[in-house]
């Protein structure tokens, strides 16, 4: 699953964190995924989260080096998968030093990673990001796609979730597609509106910015975009999107 799980803004007003959090642990609990990539996390979230869903574990920095302000978390079931290392890099020149940013990007972002070894021994790696939002940060986007396929560029099989704050076919998705597979194009079948972004309701062209990207062997059962509205309730500004994985070949 990749989710972007939108701050506790104060700003929200009727669509706030402390009302819409019980719908997002559902749409959680409903999906059961083996891993989720968070985007937007605040460590108040976070705990809630595992206290609604405690077979999860979940690892990550927050953008500052600590646990200040957001993290791009990965949260997994430790039952079903073997944590065997894990790190953060930042969305700079210096990518290794924390809280570093370059390119203009205003306030600093990270990528979170993590290999994991599933019940029959296969390795594979999970990169999670959340990339620059404004318009005029398209270099940085541009930038943040040639950092992360530096990063993967040996590794398969592998798996990406984002907030791309990109348009699916955009000039960020190609660069991305040409060495990586949207699970959304691949999966065998689809469910769910296209778009993910949807602003609380506030959005008339819901566009597709969330994606699950991958490289390997595997192929796609299925992709779903969980439209979680509830008494006018969302269960963030973003749907979340979840693909599920054939591991082993035919």
């Amino acid at each position: 699953m990749t989710l972007n799980v939108r701050q506790p803004d104060l700003d929200d007003g009727a669509q706030s964190w402390e009302r819409r959090r019980s719908l997002l642990a559902d749409t959680i609990l409903a999906a059961n995924p083996d891993l989720i990539g968070v985007q937007e996390l605040f460590m108040l979230q976070a705990e809630y989260i595992l206290a609604r869903a405690p077979h999860y574990q979940w690892f990550g920095t927050g953008r500052f080096g600590d646990r200040r302000d957001k993290h791009t978390g990965i949260f997994y079931r430790a039952s079903g998968l073997r944590l065997l290392s894990h790190g953060d890099f930042w969305l700079s020149e210096t990518p290794e030093v924390p809280g570093s940013s370059s390119w203009e990007i205003i306030r600093p972002r990270q990528v979170t990673w993590g290999q994991f070894e599933t019940p029959r021994g296969e390795r594979f790696h999970h990169f999670n990001t959340h990339f620059p939002y404004r318009r005029v940060e398209q270099e940085a986007r541009r930038q943040t796609a040639a950092l992360l396929l530096r990063r993967m560029s040996s590794l398969s099989p592998v798996v990406l979730t984002a907030d791309f704050n990109s348009p699916a076919g955009g000039e960020i998705y190609q660069t991305l597609t040409r060495f990586l597979r949207d699970a959304w194009i691949e999966a065998e079948f689809r469910s769910g509106p296209e778009g993910t972004l949807n602003g609380f309701g506030a959005c008339d062209d819901i566009r597709r910015i969330d994606w699950i990207l991958y490289r390997g062997h595997w192929s796609v059962i299925k992709t779903a975009t969980i439209a979680a509205v509830r008494e006018g309730l969302y269960a963030s500004d973003h749907f979340p999107v979840v693909t599920r994985f054939r591991t082993a070949p035919l």
